[in-house]
């Protein structure tokens, strides 16, 4: 995010002498710029301006030559006579194994009690026999750039450190280095990219203090005359075949030439501070220039050799196969919707030499010896720029403007000031031959009802107060009255409709005016049947002993392969996503154990002994499903598409699913362990349809990933709801799962269904005894003992109060191919106790009746 240097800012708006960056902080905040971090120097301490006055070089025995040093630091002299090493004459002894300066030179003195960079402390020390009382720094000591070569040498007379405005010996010579002070760095929302320039903040920092502001982007405040456009220059040809939503890459461009730069000019001293100040390093006047007015203006550029160019440039769309290695050294593999600058070498806009908004090329970067410079200034797509440069991860400081919107009224005079300061410093003449293309669309004006305001926001503002308001943020306002026609300013793309503009006029009104007024709640409907059901069944597993857990839906193939999941199973057909976030993991899952089972695997893992966790999520089922392409992005598909779109969405069940392992709890003093096992998971699906007043009858299938003989499907009113039972071996072996382990999985939508329509009965509390019949039938091992047991029930009728099956026995005295299941009967009358004759009906009827149903037969 932006740096802001005092110092700059105030060459734009006017600012207190004492503005310090908390109170910058304080008062941009009021206009929505938020404070990100205040930064403070590197480099703290009594740093001084020193004059060398005598230098003793000195061998030693490494072969070393040091130079031994007395230096005048002002008011931190040693007396006369006193110090660590004294001399008849108030200096300090150094140490300096430079050899760039001679006896009489102003240099950087860093005295004991400083701190450089990298948490440098300097403190007085002994070292090549003498006590070295500071330090003499070079550049990037301080921080100031990467030359170690020698120290700073700030001029070497006094007549050379008056006319450079060096501070006198002994002061503090950080302000002129530009290391003093601290500097905010402000956090901009992605509607406010004219914020990342000084020219933004500043007209911010205006609107919050009232402070006179001064537009450096307006050709009238230009300290010499904007050249006018003779379009005789380097010429720009825009082709985009293929252009995104219908705006074209460029809609303008402007070249201006500046001939006989001296290539080995520095940039000034007040210009690398404030680059350095704003997070920027310096590197050479051309880059500098470049980089300075993107700061200032927010208007990136960029500079090619002239020499290695060839007219004209063509902004245009990619080819397949092309490659441009950019200026950061890597070679990137261009795509056909990528945005890129070409000159015609080789052809009419045969070469790339850029990325337009993003990065230039290294085959025609600014180099050593170039003396004739082509400066470009641009307004690129701000959606193209933004998809080129994140295909390519490349957030350079000038996609970061232009992805943001850029003022495309500001490229002349960027250009310009440019090219002013590579004359100014680089010796250069700017040619009188300029180029511009322009195909800029005009911005429509906005109705505006100034009642919005109130509407909105419930401030009472008046209409002259907004008109103010949204005339300083450089909106051009027509008409009177309540109605407005709102032209936005060129540098505010985001203001696009009247909510816009009421958001501004708060904004700088103050949010804090606005009053808080809870609004009045309507009535809901609460919530539907089906969220109720869905919450009763996931409170009434909790209360069983299931613990809910969340689980990612990506999975991979492997999912299946350990469910032992067969390659005909219509849960392998899944959705592979485009994007996923794990490669390992693309798909999503059609059912819940898809994942949940890995979940437990977790568990296990972590040495968890007792496990018993359950899921309520959707699945993804995308059978039959018809695939829409792509519409892309920019505007609104059709209402065909979206009928489309809609079609080619997967069906998304609710499911509910559960995994745990045999030890539901650990054995304690005086309590034995207690295990679950394929009863429990069966017991889990009943709990949840009895929960909805549905029961269940389950029955014997072979389906993964249960054990082909203790799995069993659940059916709800003739409808499969759901598996549940014990995992097969060689799931739990895939899975590191303890043997025997469970599980179930219920469509919960399916469940909710079969229930729906169906009256829960609630019978009223007989006070009357009960009567207990026992009754044990032989029957084929075929018949599963679910049917048995609701044939019974339904034969006993209404005085049957509860049946369980307590006793499975087949062998001595049961015949081949059958067994018994022996059943216990808990009947109470309703409004009287049951008679012996009245059980033994309703027993001899049983016998009777399912005799002629299932072929039973009365155990003897």
């Amino acid at each position: 995010m932006p740096r802001i240097p005092i110092d700059w800012l105030a060459s734009h708006v006017e600012v207190p002498a004492d503005l310090s960056a908390t109170q910058l902080a304080a008062d941009l905040v009021k206009v929505g710029l938020e404070e990100e971090e205040i930064h403070a120097p590197e480099v703290s301490g009594p740093i001084v301006v020193g004059k060398v006055l005598t230098l003793v070089k000195e061998a030693q025995k490494n072969g070393k030559v040091i130079n031994y040093c007395r230096v005048d630091v002002g008011e931190h002299n040693d007396a006369p006579g006193e110090g660590k090493e004294p001399v008849d004459f108030p200096s300090r002894g150094i140490i300096c194994g430079a050899h760039n300066f001679v006896e009489g030179d102003y240099v950087v003195v860093s005295l004991p009690g400083a701190v450089l960079p990298g948490d440098f402390a300097i403190a007085a020390r002994k070292t090549y026999g003498h006590i070295s009382d500071g330090m003499i720094c070079s550049a990037r000591e301080l921080g100031l750039g990467e030359d170690h070569d020698g120290i700073i040498v700030l001029a070497h007379n006094e007549a050379e450190a008056r006319d450079a405005g060096i501070p006198a010996v002994g002061e503090n010579v950080l302000p002129y280095l530009g290391l003093a002070g601290e500097v905010l760095e402000i956090n901009v929302t992605p509607d406010r990219g004219y914020c990342f320039s000084m020219r933004g903040v500043a007209r911010e920092y205006s609107h919050s203090t009232g402070a006179k502001f001064t537009d450096p982007g307006l050709a009238e405040n230009l300290q010499s005359d904007l050249p006018a456009v003779n379009n005789n220059g380097f010429p720009v040809v825009v082709e985009d075949e293929r252009p995104i939503h219908g705006k074209p890459g460029a809609d303008r461009f402007v070249t201006t030439i500046v001939r006989g730069v001296d290539p080995q000019a520095q940039s000034p001293k007040w210009m690398q501070d404030r680059l350095t100040a704003a997070g920027m390093r310096p590197i050479s006047l051309v880059v500098d220039a470049t980089n300075y007015v993107m700061l200032d203006l927010g208007q990136p550029l960029h500079a090619y050799d002239l020499d290695k160019i060839t007219a004209p440039l063509v902004v245009r769309r990619a080819r397949a196969g092309e490659k441009l290695t950019t200026l950061d050294d890597v070679e990137r593999t261009l795509d056909p919707e990528d945005l890129v600058i070409a000159d015609s070498e080789g052809g009419h806009g045969g070469r790339v030499v850029g990325l337009a908004g993003a990065m230039g090329g290294a085959q025609t970067e600014i180099g050593d010896s170039t003396v004739d410079i082509l400066i470009e200034a641009a307004h690129f797509d701000p959606v193209s720029v933004a998809r080129m440069a994140r295909r390519h991860r490349l957030p350079s400081e000038a996609s970061k403007r232009f992805e943001r919107g850029v003022d495309p009224t500001i490229t002349h005079v960027a250009a310009h000031l440019v090219a002013e300061i590579l004359a100014d410093f680089g010796g250069g003449t700017i040619d009188t031959d300029n180029f511009e293309y322009a195909d800029v669309p005009g911005i429509e004006p906005i109705t505006f009802d100034v009642s919005e305001v109130e509407r909105l926001t419930g401030l009472q503002v008046p209409t002259d107060k907004i008109i103010g308001i949204l005339t300083d943020i450089g909106c051009r306002i027509e008409g009177d009255g309540t109605t407005l026609n709102v032209t936005p300013a060129p540098w505010r793309p985001d203001l696009v409709g009247p909510a816009h503009f009421v958001e501004e006029v708060a904004r700088l009104v103050g949010y804090d005016e606005i009053k808080s007024i809870l609004p009045m709640p309507t009535g809901g409907a609460g919530l539907t049947v089906d969220q109720r059901h869905h919450r009763d069944i996931v409170r009434a597993l909790a209360e069983q002993g299931w613990t809910q857990v969340l689980s990612y839906p990506f999975i991979s193939q492997a999912a299946f392969e350990n469910q032992q999941i067969d390659a005909e199973d219509p849960r392998r057909e899944v959705i592979k996503l485009a994007n996923p976030l794990q490669e390992e993991a693309p798909y999503m899952r059609s059912s819940i154990l898809d994942s949940l089972l890995d979940t437990a695997k977790l568990n296990v893992a972590r040495s968890n002994p007792s496990v018993a966790i359950f899921e309520s999520s959707i699945v993804t089922r995308p059978h039959e499903l018809t695939p829409v392409a792509n519409p892309g992005v920019g505007q609104r598909p059709s209402d065909e598409v979206l009928v489309a779109i809609e079609n080619a969405m997967p069906h998304q069940p609710h499911h509910i699913a559960g995994v745990a392992t045999p030890h539901a709890t650990q054995a304690r003093a005086g309590f034995s362990a207690v295990t679950w096992d394929w009863r429990d998971a069966l017991q889990a699906i009943n709990i949840m349809a009895n929960t909805l007043g549905a029961t269940v009858e389950f029955s014997n299938v072979v389906r993964a990933p249960f054990h082909p003989g203790r799995g069993a499907q659940a059916i709800v009113n003739g409808q499969v709801i759901g598996h549940a039972g014990e995992l097969a071996p060689k799931v739990c072996k895939a899975f590191d799962l303890p043997p025997r382990s469970v599980a179930f999985e219920a469509d919960a939508d399916a469940l909710i269904t079969a229930v729906t329509g169906q009256t829960m009965t609630i019978t009223s509390v007989s006070a009357f005894p009960a009567a207990k019949e026992d009754i044990a039938l032989i029957v084929d091992n075929e018949i599963p003992a679910a049917k048995l047991q609701a044939a019974i029930a339904t034969i006993a009728g209404d005085i049957l109060e509860d049946i369980r099956l307590f006793d499975v026995y087949s062998g001595d005295q049961i015949p081949e191919g059958k067994k018994s299941l022996a059943f216990a009967l808990r009947l109470r009358g309703r409004d009287h106790t049951l008679t012996a004759e009245e059980t033994a009906t309703v027993r001899n009827r049983i016998i009777k009746k399912t005799g002629k149903q299932f072929g039973a037969q009365l155990r003897a």
